[in-house]
């Protein structure tokens, strides 16, 4: 038998052949260059590169230019893109004169274009890398940029695969770049002039880094290592090395020293600090300081630069670098490389050609001379020191930082002269089959590939560079898939090898091999190649040589037969030219390859792969892990050339193939025993064990076959599917009985490699035979591993796990009789491991143990292979045992790791864990194990291949989860455990674009509306199914729009009276439309809250701004009245300001999340200059929501140059906004241009209009809000008292820019805790601005005061700081009421009031609590005191009572707080009162309507987005009113409040954040513009920044099915306060939420939805996210329930309590009412096929009541994924039934539920009543399931009674007595294998008491022993045992 082991000469076949051709050299044709390319005569590339020879090398130059060779090369690299459909792809990067083409394709699809690149000049070099892009943060990961590389001579062009273009000059010429890790490595190009043109120079550094195409490229430095100095840090400046390959990971460089010939490999990584430092400070480095050459010399050097070292053909995949290519013979080398030339090119290589002039200091940085003292000794040539260019000195520069640094790992060792090689033209990392690297190079030169094996250390950066071998090769490609690489020989042949292991020939079909077609002695010089393996000191040698003697030296044998075999190539040249051969390899990707042939055609290879049934894989992969490494090489290169062999088997033979080699390498003898003899059924043509060598004749002859019928291989190959068959027919094996009988006994062969190894391979497979059965989808190939194993188990005396793989297939297992003896002698040989037990792990059995609350022992597993049982271990640790740590700390008390040399584990068992710990409670261990799951990578896809038995506890622990989810879990967890609302709420969708969204991809239907007028109000974007929801009962939104709108004309209705003339009637209406202009040019500020935030432009289309009407239409002819006639007087400018506001309220409806560019902004800019104030205002709007600082800085500059007023304003308010507490230098600076206090004192004074410099210092405010900056605090606060420039000392609108600092101070001081000598200083200055008793003009008390209470109000905001308060309380006396002006009383209530925040109360009491004494007693008092002047005290009463309702709006703010309202509604019904009552005349109707309007808008503040129909009704009220005082300021005030009761539509409301209050002070300030074109006293621009206060504060429920949105209950927790406890309220959303750090939870509530919870204790960001994200929480209806809008009641329910007992209900439940329940196609689909009755099955009623009864379980549970478990058990109960149950694989499934249902666990679960429903547990299918099993098995039990105690009695059984039946018992009982029971000695006992004691120590359930008492006692003692219990 020793002969089938034997290694001999083999052939594996390669598969899909096809001719190759670059797909970018066919797509060039096409493009419009092609004509100057003329592609269509182009020679590829590859052939000029022919080594084969002198001759050919000659031959094939005459016919080339040197400028054709460069004309065209490409790349192939495996694709890798994430969201391609594509499973596998290749992409090509072609290059071809100024052309880049980059395609994709694959097997499925044809190539195509995927980019396409024309640049200005030849392309030298096109290559992909990736740049990393670092992150912000620094534990975030840095992002990668995938991009192509362009380079030409002058630049690199860098696109990146996301649209980016870059383009990086190159200051100097390269000769090559390489992708690295970190980016590009640049090798520059050294030419060398002659020495008398340049004196000798320091050495330059010759590599650069690019990191990114922006960054600026810097020097490399290395840290070599020296044998006899120290590691010292240098640039890399030796021009003798030349970068030869570059690799990503590991991130390694390999360079070539042209001086010394030798290779060196390097560590590339990120530079050290330390080593920055030493190189950048090291001072021996420089000599004498260099510079420049002369700029003539310089030119010079441009001219003269040799094109001699020009790269050849950059992109031959890893040959593209080399320069040498050319050379292949040993003389050609050394001509080449002479010493005096490589001397001479070390001398000069200072110069830099290829630099542009403007980069010429860039230049001048790159060639500041480097020089190294002490030049590490084996790379560099002493360069002397040069003073040659002193005369012309350049100042000193800085140095460039250096990126990246080289360290080297190993280095070539030449031991002789003729040892040198010449420089790797290839170069590659490889593994092998047992996973070992090699890094490989090729050298032409000798005709070698070089293997350099490496580890990878704990130091990722540091690799151990192992032994070197040498492979003879022509040419070489790693063939990355199959860990494998392909040689090109000699002789041209190809031979596989798996890294320095020959694997065995390459057949390729179709194309002839060299050792056919060519002459005898060819072949004969070929021999001594094959057998030369690695040089005597390598340690890896070829398999199955090891025996043999040492070859003589491989380098003269390979020299001697390298110089042979030219010569005969060129005597036999004809020849060569007629027959093509291989001759060159190149692009291999995956297990792809191209062949070049000589004739240049080129042919696509596939080398086959090493299995490609997954069993086979799993099998070897167990092979590989459990074998000696030598061992497992040895099998795999067997079963590789087996399988493989040309015409191999087809893919349903794998398996048997397998099993014959595999048993025939442990020392079976296939053809002699039974089962496998019977395998041998289909002869492949293969040579597969011992196959004949082939012949140079194509035709075959007789010998031919007597040789086949002879060997080993007839006998032994391939066979009937392995283990297919369910059993052997009886016939058969009774005649296989019969013939062996006659045989002798069959033996094992001890000589066989795996002979010693059985016992551990047997472990190994029976480890992954029970992997595979916790996998439904390998379960067959479990079935045919069971054959193999039951053979090795018999063979090996293992009775147990025969019994096992008896019990598991009873029926296949009995066919198997024969068993192979082996002796004790060879029982002694063979390795017996510690980890093979007697007894066998069962993971089943193992499960159950846990379920019933046992004693485990870890159970062994084989690391990455067994992980299905890992996972499924595990999670019964952690659920069932409830063990915490099971999943981190504690592994290793589950589970086993197996290992080559035996367990790693803790030897003793883990201590009975407690079944339940108290504190954790089981919910948490369900989140626990399905967050652990997922981080497995655990889906719900796995879940349905685990066996339904197994699953239970995976599935109840998700059931859990289900019902009680959290809302912050990852998509990964919610998609387990089957809540699509979870899922898709935390699946980050992008709002969709372009539409009107209630947030994620919801499109909304257009508004009902659809006038062409209405579709221009401006308000057609907000969200009418939202809206709908909200606001059902009524049309107020359409109400509000109505008031709002203001693009059509007005109704102008003046009756016509007889004596009016029609000039004067005509002057009349005019005059009336004049008032109602006013109104219409307020609504736009309203207009712009009422629609905030709610339109997603679409970025090609310009912002549709609805036009300002100022005409009217008079009843009854409708005739059109304007302004424009010239009848009356309208004042100049009057629409400024309006169409600024329009511009704003069009610019505020855009959403922040939208996407907005630079471009599309300028895209908005109107061209006719009237529009350009609606433009600033759109300009300002853009700021507000965030999207201006997009803007271009060119774009802001432009505008601002314009010198338009109103756009400046716009624009700096927009970017102040915009940057909001950023404290932002670019901003401040453009800023403080407009401010002259900002400025230096000598700078010119420039000329900013008064309104620009408002707006300038307000954004100041904005920009450093609540930063407390000292400087700018101190300016503001000296410009509140000073007036705007000398020239306009009595300037009206001083005022605005006073009250602008003032409101810029409070805002930098914002909330901020001042220093206190700070304080003080800004106190007494403020007080003293403030001081009522202050020596000055009435004017300047009064300008001051107001700006300093501002400023006071929100520097204390909310402090509570009584002593700052008490200042500011209301004068108490006539005489100090005398001083104040009435309006500023409001002011200063409010401003004490915020101050002490926590005293405000929403109730008309505390109200009027402010109001002194003084004025409470006297108000309202008939009789009043001479002294009192009563105006003073009416006005100064309701001032004070405005300002405290102001008070309580902002402490209230978008609340809408119930008792805020009531408080407030009553102050303003009153005013109105007043307003129409004689009262009015004494406090004035400007007045009382002034506090009514800051009243009014408290109101609206406290409402904010609630849309309160009382408020609506008070704004519509105001609305009509045109006439008397109602000035243009009023108007703006009740459009204001109106916009804020319906803000963003009702999706925003108020926030009462200090940043919200101070937004909120500026825009509501109490003085509002008394006309149009008013900025005296406030700048209008500012009524806008009350946007900053909105927060998005509704939350919509969107039915997660129909993405509609819906109603549904919501219970909202508040957290305890001073003022109120822990509360929960329950609200109908879609609703407003209180502000949320008042809130402690929010839940959604059943019973209608799923429940859900979000939890605030964690942070409020989750809910923030959700809100911002328009509101959208995704909820999921209950099966059988209807939304609320169908069914409010809850009447309708599918599932309403209509019918009283179980059983009519499942009979009522129609199979047609399916789809109201779920809307699950399997489901829906299984009711109309399983369900329904038709005539096909009428015979089976009784199983569509079943199928229904168990179908409305499903559904009605909600858990649909059960359906096929209890299908399933069904299943198994009716097999048991017929006794057709030939594996017991269901029953154990059966039982395990059944553990489950009794364990403590679920126990415990169900007192606790914590969820109160557990899976199947409320169901009567499984009692019923139950009994039936039972009752089965116990009259089986009657009748064969005497089989089970025959067995139980350890008595050998007859066949007919193994039946399926007892195996089914014995596994439905838990009875345990016979060892075990022997061992217990049940047979010796006398009473039940006795025998429940023995069983529960052999942990047989209770049931088992009631059945199994009467036969081991006998019956009579059975019973009265019973009695005696």
């Amino acid at each position: 038998m020793s002969n089938v082991y034997e290694e001999r000469a083999t052939m594996i076949a390669a598969g899909e052949l096809q001719s190759f051709g670059p797909f970018g050299r066919e797509h060039c044709k096409n493009h419009p260059n092609a004509v100057n390319l003329q592609l269509r005569q182009l020679q590829p590339a590859s052939e000029l590169w022919s080594s084969d020879g002198a001759a050919g090398l000659v031959g094939s130059l005459q016919e080339v230019t040197l400028q054709e060779k460069k004309r065209e090369c490409w790349l192939l690299r495996k694709g890798s893109s994430v969201d391609s459909d594509e499973m596998e792809y290749d992409e090509e990067l072609y290059a071809a004169g100024n052309m880049v083409i980059w395609s994709k394709g694959s097997k499925s699809q044809a190539s195509h274009v995927y980019k396409a690149f024309t640049v200005d000049s030849p392309v030298q070099q096109a290559l992909w890398c990736n740049f990393g892009i670092p992150q912000k943060k620094k534990d975030e990961q840095e992002i990668l940029e995938k991009t192509v590389c362009i380079v030409q001579s002058s630049c690199v062009n860098v696109h990146s695969v996301t649209g980016k273009d870059f383009i990086s000059p190159l200051p100097f010429q390269v000769s090559n770049l390489w992708p690295t890790k970190f980016g590009l490595l640049l090798e520059r190009k050294n030419s060398a002039p002659d020495a008398s043109q340049s004196p000798p120079r320091e050495p330059l550094p010759t590599v650069f880094s690019m990191l990114h195409p922006l960054d600026e490229i810097a020097p490399v430095v290395c840290r070599p290592t020296g044998l006899f100095e120290a590691a010292r840090v240098q640039y890399v400046s030796d021009s003798t090395m030349k970068i030869v390959f570059s690799n990503c990971e590991p991130s390694i460089v390999m360079t070539y020293d042209t001086v010394q010939c030798i290779h060196s490999v390097w560590a590339l990584r990120k530079v050290t600090p330390d080593e920055q430092s030493t190189v950048l400070k090291c001072p021996e480095q420089v000599d004498t300081p260099q510079g420049l050459m002369p700029p003539s010399f310089l030119t010079t050097h441009l001219r003269n630069v040799s094109r001699m070292d020009s790269p050849g053909s950059p992109f031959h995949c890893h040959a593209l670098h080399n320069q040498n290519r050319m050379t292949s013979s040993p003389g050609l080398h050394s001509r080449t490389h002479s010493p005096s030339i490589s001397s001479m090119a070390a001398l000069s290589r200072s110069h830099s050609p290829g630099m542009a002039a403007p980069s010429f200091s860039v230049a001048a940085r790159f060639n500041m001379s480097y020089h190294s003292s002490s030049p590490r000794g084996h790379s560099f040539l002493p360069s002397p020191n040069s003073t040659a260019n002193e005369s012309v000195l350049v100042p000193e520069m800085e140095p460039i930082v250096p990126d990246l640094c080289i360290e080297q790992l190993w280095s070539e060792t030449a031991s002789s002269h003729r040892e040198m090689s010449c420089q790797a033209s290839k170069v590659f990392i490889t593994s092998d089959l047992c996973e070992n690297k090699y890094l490989c190079f090729l050298v032409e030169s000798h005709q070698q590939l070089r293997c350099v094996k490496f580890i990878e250390s704990n130091n990722p950066s540091q690799l151990i560079f192992a032994s070197v071998a040498t492979i003879p090769a022509k040419d070489a490609a790693p063939l990355q898939d199959i860990d494998a690489m392909l040689v090109l020989e000699a002789n041209g042949s190809l031979v596989l090898y798996t890294g320095v292991t020959r694997v065995s020939k390459v057949f390729v079909p179709g194309l002839l091999s060299p050792t056919f077609s060519l002459s005898n002695h060819v072949t004969h010089l070929s021999t001594p190649m094959d057998s030369v393996s690695t040089p005597a000191k390598a340690t890896g040698r070829h398999i199955g040589r090891l025996e043999e003697v040492a070859m003589p030296s491989p380098v003269s044998e390979l020299r001697g037969s390298t110089k042979h075999h030219e010569t005969s190539w060129l005597g036999d040249y004809t020849f060569q030219q007629s027959v093509p051969y291989i001759h060159a390899l190149r692009d291999p990707v995956s297990s792809r390859v191209t062949l070049e042939l000589s004739n240049g055609t080129m042919l696509r290879i596939t080398i086959p792969e090493i299995a490609t049934s997954e069993m086979v894989r799993k099998c070897l992969q167990a092979v590989r892990f459990i074998l000696p490494k030598e061992t497992a090489m040895k099998v795999l290169i067997k079963w590789y050339n087996i399988y493989n062999a040309p015409g191999g088997p087809s893919a349903h033979l794998e398996w048997n193939l397998f099993v014959t080699c595999f048993m025939t390498l442990m020392g079976y003898n296939t053809e002699r025993l039974g089962w496998t003899r019977n395998l041998h059924f289909e002869v492949p043509l293969s040579p597969v064990i011992a196959p004949k060598k082939a012949r140079p004749s194509d035709t075959g002859s007789d010998e031919d076959w007597d040789y086949m019928w002879c060997s080993d291989y007839h006998r032994q190959v391939v066979f009937r599917h392995a283990c297919g068959a369910v059993s052997l027919e009886s016939t058969d094996t009774s005649g296989c009985e019969e013939s062996l009988s006659s045989t002798p006994a069959l033996h094992l062969d001890p000589s066989a490699p795996l002979f010693p190894h059985i016992p551990a391979l047997f472990y190994v497979l029976h480890l992954l035979y029970e992997e595979l059965k916790l996998d439904e989808l390998q379960r067959s190939g479990g079935r045919s591993l069971v054959g193999l194993l039951q053979q090795l188990a018999r063979d090996l005396q293992l009775e147990e796990y025969i019994d096992l793989y008896w019990r598991d297939y009873p029926s296949f297992i009995t066919t198997f009789k024969e068993s192979c003896i082996i002796d004790q002698a060879q029982m002694e040989q063979m390795q017996r491991p510690s980890f093979l037990r007697a007894e066998p792990p069962c993971v089943f059995s193992w499960l159950s143990s846990c379920l019933r609350g046992e004693e485990v022992a870890p159970f062994p597993y084989l690391p990455g292979i067994c992980e299905r049982t890992k996972l499924l271990v595990l999670s019964y640790a952690l659920y069932i045992i409830g063990d915490d740590n099971a999943t981190s700390v504690d592994v290793s008390k589950y589970l086993a790791k197996l290992s080559a040399g035996g367990f790693k584990c803790n030897p003793c068992f883990s201590s009975r864990p407690s079944c339940m710990k108290p504190d954790a409670p089981n919910e948490s261990l369900a989140v626990k194990l399905v967050v652990w799951l997922t981080s497995e990578g655990f889906t719900l896809k796995d879940l349905e291949s685990v066996p339904f038995g197994v699953a239970l506890p995976i599935r109840d622990a998700i059931y859990q989860c289900r019902e009680q989810p959290c809302s912050d879990w990852s998509e990964d967890v919610c998609l387990l455990i089957g809540r699509q609302d979870l899922t898709k709420q935390a699946h980050k969708v992008t709002v969709a674009k372009g539409k009107a969204t209630v947030g994620l991809g919801l499109m909304l239907e257009a508004p009902a509306t659809t006038e062409a007028e209405e579709e221009e109000d401006g308000m057609t974007d907000l969200n009418q199914d939202v809206i709908s929801l909200i606001w059902s009962q009524d049309l107020r939104v359409h109400e509000a729009r109505r008031l709002l709108q203001s693009s059509r004309p007005v109704r102008v209705s003046v009756v016509h009276l007889p004596e009016v003339s029609d000039h004067e009637y005509i002057e009349e209406k005019e005059n009336k439309l004049l008032q109602l202009c006013q109104r219409t040019m307020a609504l736009p500020v309203g207009r712009g809250l009422f629609t905030l935030f709610s339109y997603h432009p679409v970025p090609t289309e310009p912002l549709p701004v609805p036009k300002l009407n100022l005409t009217g239409r008079a009843p009854p002819q409708n005739t059109m009245v304007d302004l424009n006639s010239g009848n009356i007087d309208v004042p100049p400018n009057m629409t400024s300001w309006s169409s600024f506001h329009n511009g704003v309220a069009a610019g505020l409806k855009i959403a922040p999340a939208s996407q907005v560019d630079s471009a599309w902004i300028a895209y908005n800019k109107p061209k006719s200059p009237e529009l350009a104030n609606e433009y600033a205002g759109f300009l300002m709007a853009l700021g507000l929501n965030g999207h201006l600082t997009k803007l271009a800085t060119l774009n802001i500059h432009d505008y601002l140059t314009k010198g338009h007023e109103m756009t400046s304003i716009g624009l700096l308010l927009g970017v102040s906004a915009a940057k909001l507490s950023t404290m932002d230098m670019s901003i401040t600076r453009l800023l403080s241009i407009h401010i002259p206090a900002l400025l230096p004192p000598t700078s010119t004074e420039l000329d900013v209009p008064h309104n620009v410099q408002v707006a300038a210092v307000v954004g100041i405010g904005l920009v450093y809000q609540g930063t407390g900056h000292r400087h700018n605090a101190e300016v503001l606060l000296a410009e509140i008292g000073r007036p705007p420039g000398p020239e306009m000392e009595y300037c009206t609108d001083r005022e605005s820019y006073s009250l602008a600092a003032g409101l810029a101070l409070g805002m930098v001081c914002l909330g901020v805790s001042l220093v206190v000598h700070t304080a003080i200083t800004l106190l007494d200055q403020l007080c003293s601005k403030g001081n009522r008793k202050r020596k000055c003009s009435h004017m300047d008390s009064t300008l001051h005061t107001s700006k300093a209470t501002l400023a006071l109000a929100m520097i204390y905001l909310k402090t509570n700081n009584r002593s700052i308060a008490d200042w500011l309380k209301a004068p108490d006396t006539m005489f100090l009421l005398d001083f104040i002006k009435p309006e500023f009383l409001l002011l200063r209530t409010l401003a004490r009031c915020i101050i002490m925040w926590d005293e405000i109360l929403p109730n008309s009491e505390w109200v009027s609590s402010n109001v002194p004494q003084i004025i409470q007693e006297n108000i309202g008092n008939p009789v009043v005191s001479e002294d009192l002047n009563m105006e003073t005290l009416a006005q100064a009463h309701d001032y004070i009572i405005a300002g405290a309702c102001m008070a309580v709006g902002f402490r209230f703010a978008g609340s809408a707080n119930s008792d805020a309202f009531d408080c407030l509604y009553k102050f303003a019904r009153s005013f109105m009162q007043c307003l129409t009552s004689a009262t009015a005349t004494v406090t004035g109707h400007y007045n009382l309507q002034t506090c009514l309007s800051m009243v009014l808008l408290a109101l609206s503040m406290v409402m904010a987005g609630s849309g309160n129909l009382k408020v609506l009704q008070l704004c519509r009220f105001l609305h009509k009113r045109t006439s008397g005082e109602m000035n243009y300021g009023f108007h703006m005030a009740h459009h204001m409040a109106l916009g804020l009761l319906f803000l963003g539509g009702g999706r925003y409301t108020l926030s009462t954040s200090n940043s919200a209050i101070a937004a909120l002070l500026c825009a509501l300030y109490p003085h509002f513009p008394a006309h149009s074109t008013d900025n005296r006293y406030h700048l209008q621009a500012l009524r806008h920044l009350g946007v900053l206060a909105a927060e998005p504060r509704l939350l919509v429920p969107v039915d997660v099915d129909t993405l509609k949105p819906c109603y549904a209950l919501l219970d909202v927790t508040y957290k305890e306060t001073p003022w109120y406890e822990e509360t929960t309220v329950e609200l109908m959303a879609p609703t407003m939420l209180p502000e949320l750090q008042l809130l402690k939870k929010v839940k959604v509530k059943g019973p209608r939805y799923w429940e859900l919870s979000i939890d605030m204790s964690k942070g409020t960001q989750h809910l923030e996210s959700i809100l911002s994200r328009d509101g959208v929480l995704y909820v999921k209806l209950r099966a059988g329930q209807l939304p609320y809008k169908d069914d409010p009641r809850g009447w309708k329910s599918l599932l309403a309590p209509n019918v009283n007992n179980r059983n009519s209900e499942v009979r009522t439940f129609k199979p047609e009412a399916i789809s109201t329940f779920t809307s699950d196609a399997a489901l829906v689909s299984f009711a109309e096929y399983f369900c329904k009755s038709s005539e096909s099955v009428k015979h089976k009623r009784d199983t569509l009541a079943l199928f229904s009864a168990i179908l409305y379980e499903c559904v009605t549970q909600e858990n649909p994924e059960m359906l096929p478990t209890y299908i399933a058990i069904d299943q198994a109960v009716r097999t048991l039934e017929q006794t057709e149950m030939c594996e017991t694989f269901a029953l154990w499934q059966m039982r395990l539920v059944l553990e489950l249902c009794e364990s403590r666990v679920l126990q415990h679960r169900l007192r606790e009543g914590a969820q109160g429903r557990g899976l199947l547990l409320s169901s009567e299918f499984l009692p019923v399931m139950k009994n039936s099993a039972d009752g089965t098995l116990d009259r089986w039990l009657t009748d064969n009674s005497h089989v089970l105690r025959s067995y139980m009695s350890g008595q050998s059984l007859t066949e007919d007595m193994l039946s399926n039946m007892l195996a089914c018992f014995l596994v439905y009982h838990s009875i345990p294998c016979l060892s075990k029971l022997s061992a217990t000695h049940l047979e010796g006992s006398t009473s039940f008491p006795e025998l429940l004691l023995k069983f529960s120590q052999l942990g047989i359930p209770v049931r088992a022993l009631l059945r199994l008492g009467p036969l081991l006692l006998g019956t009579a003692g059975f019973w009265t045992g019973q009695l005696a219990c």
